[in-house]
Order: structure tokens, then C-alpha cells, then sequence
């Protein structure tokens, strides 16, 4: 079997997006990790992330609520199952906290930070329960919504706007 490019979905249910951002992996990381950070960028325009809450280890529960154009919230609980510092951060919306299962798990999510040369790739893989998952989440506007999410992180962060 070969290993698929950064860019490949694995299987028919994940997602990719990586970008190249022209700023250290530990940059990066830490608007991933720092709540104050977080709720600056995570929700693409005219939403807005409006609390985040993390308790990055494994095992450590995260909170992430964000507010619609129309002012509908909606929390994201998950739970963080494997943290390498400034390299990698897996975390899932099965359990909500600890390892309470969550109502309806919907998608794990695995970002790598890979340096090259001084920058940044960024690949977020988001592996989802079900085809229909995958689906529905693509319908949503993953790319579009990811993509813009990282723009903002790359501007927050003091990078220009990231190239795929």
C-alpha cells in the first residue's frame, strides 16, 4: 500500500487541506493551543468563535463554541487523544469529556505541523464515522471553511496568506 500525499483523503471518509505558512511550526501550534488565540481566528468570517477552553494532553477536554451570523452558538466538545508538541495534535468529538461518549460522534481530527525550511505545513486530516459524515461535513464547506480558518491563523500570527 502506498502512503497517500499530504494532500490525499486515505479513504472515502476523510478530508484534507494542507498549506504551506511561512511562519515556525511553533506558531502555529500555539494558535491551536492557546484559548486567547483560538477564538481569534478558528471560525471563518461573519461567524465567530466565542469561548474555547483547552486542556491540551491526552485526555484533556476541549470546548470550542462557535456563533452563527444569526447568533446561534454551538459548543464543540471533544477531547484531545494525542498531543507532540509543535508536530502533532489529534483530538476527537467522541467523547465529550474524559471518556464520556459523546451523543453523536461525528469526525476525528489529525493536524501535523511539518517544517520545511522555516515554514510551516499544515495538514488537517478530519476522519469522519460514516461516508455521509464526510459528506455532510464537505457540504458544510470543509475546504472553504478550513481554508479560510487558516488564512486568519496565518494573519494572526504575523504570515502572509498561506499557499496550498
Amino acid at each position: 500500500m502506498t502512503t497517500p500525499s499530504p494532500a490525499a483523503p486515505a479513504s472515502d471518509r476523510e478530508l484534507v487541506l494542507t498549506r504551506l505558512i511561512d511562519a515556525p511550526r511553533e506558531k502555529v501550534f500555539k494558535a491551536w493551543t492557546t484559548p486567547e488565540l483560538l477564538v481569534q481566528w478558528f471560525t471563518p468570517k461573519p461567524w465567530q468563535t466565542v469561548r474555547a477552553e483547552v486542556d491540551v494532553r491526552p485526555g484533556g477536554a476541549s470546548l470550542v463554541v462557535m456563533r452563527g451570523p444569526d447568533g446561534t452558538e454551538f459548543p464543540n466538545r471533544g477531547v484531545y487523544l494525542e498531543v507532540v508538541p509543535n508536530k502533532r495534535l489529534v483530538f476527537t468529538d467522541a467523547f465529550t469529556e474524559a471518556w464520556k461518549p459523546s451523543e453523536k460522534p461525528f469526525m476525528t481530527g489529525v493536524l501535523t505541523f511539518d517544517d520545511e525550511g522555516g515554514k510551516t505545513r499544515y495538514t488537517a486530516r478530519v476522519l469522519h464515522w460514516t461516508v455521509a459524515d464526510r459528506e455532510a461535513h464537505e457540504k458544510m464547506g470543509f475546504h472553504e471553511g478550513w481554508g479560510k480558518a487558516t488564512e486568519q491563523l496565518a494573519e494572526l500570527i504575523g504570515a502572509p496568506k498561506p499557499t496550498a
